[in-house]
């Protein structure tokens, strides 16, 4: 896959918010590989068109719209004009940002909140999003002025829910293939079989294929490959070799890793290594 040189991406991890990760995109005729993160997502498209695939929809970001995925969500994306694309995004760990949408709601603990809405224009929201990217990115101001903008975003992010999903009305299949799914986070650096994932899920082998592609979009196999990647990349920041990421997470080599990885976050593993603004 062929990444023009007038592409770029640089990720920058947050001086104040540990599990806050700000990314700088311009693209032209790059597309990624359908995938997903463990963060959640929020992003405003700057320029150019923003296409993308998730949730079971096809959606187009027209400059100034809002996107936001879930974790674990499925989605890829390319752009969608002529014109270069340019856009930021803000990935935000569960652990960060689900205590702020508890205490927006005024509940004691939010879990597995579910946005619903993919795409949007919504100027507040919007607002949040560019000015906690360009704080991270030029690295002023201080934690509280960082912990404030994540504030404001989570409360618009609860006004427009609505509402939570209490745990005790999802569906059991959804239950289930979260088990699955859980199982695979643990073990995201064993050498794991289909036979492991259904019997983690309690389901018969090829009820469980059936029914985790129908739910998520990939394949389980898709899905265990994209945590392999995403793990590898905390491995990244922590200071793991390259030669020691490969072999932990079960790449045949350094040429199948890059290619994964590339697909992805639209760079080598070194490249990312070197040029992530911590």
């Amino acid at each position: 896959m062929k990444v023009e040189q007038d592409s770029r991406f640089q990720f920058i991890k947050s001086d104040h918010l540990p599990e806050v990760t700000a990314l700088q995109a311009a693209m032209d005729r790059f597309t990624y590989d359908k995938h997903a993160h463990e963060e959640y997502a929020f992003g405003v498209t700057l320029s150019g068109r923003q296409d993308f695939f998730s949730s079971g929809t096809y959606h187009r970001s027209p400059p100034g719209n809002v996107i936001q995925l879930n974790p674990d969500e499925v989605h890829d994306g390319n752009s969608g004009v002529e014109e270069p694309l340019s856009y930021v995004m803000l990935y935000i760990h569960p652990r960060q940002i689900e205590p702020l949408f508890a205490d927006a709601a005024g509940v004691k603990s939010v879990t597995d909140i579910r946005m619903n809405e993919t795409l949007m224009a919504d100027p507040v929201l919007r607002a949040h999003i560019v000015e906690l990217v360009r704080l991270i990115a030029s690295h002023v101001g201080s934690r509280i002025d960082q912990e404030h903008l994540l504030y404001k975003m989570a409360a618009r992010v609860v006004q427009r829910c609505g509402r939570f999903e209490a745990d005790d009305v999802v569906r059991r299949a959804d239950m289930l293939l979260r088990q699955a799914k859980e199982f695979i986070h643990e073990n995201v650096d064993a050498d794991l079989s289909l036979d492991d994932l259904s019997e983690a899920a309690n389901l018969s082998k090829f009820h469980f294929l059936r029914l985790f592609r129908r739910q998520y979009g990939i394949t389980p196999h898709q899905y265990v490959i994209n945590c392999r990647i995403n793990a590898a990349r905390s491995a990244l920041d922590s200071g793991m070799s390259l030669n020691d990421v490969v072999y932990r997470y079960g790449f045949s080599d350094l040429s199948h890793f890059n290619r994964r990885f590339k697909r992805i976050y639209g760079m080598t593993p070194k490249q990312y290594r070197d040029n992530v603004v911590g």
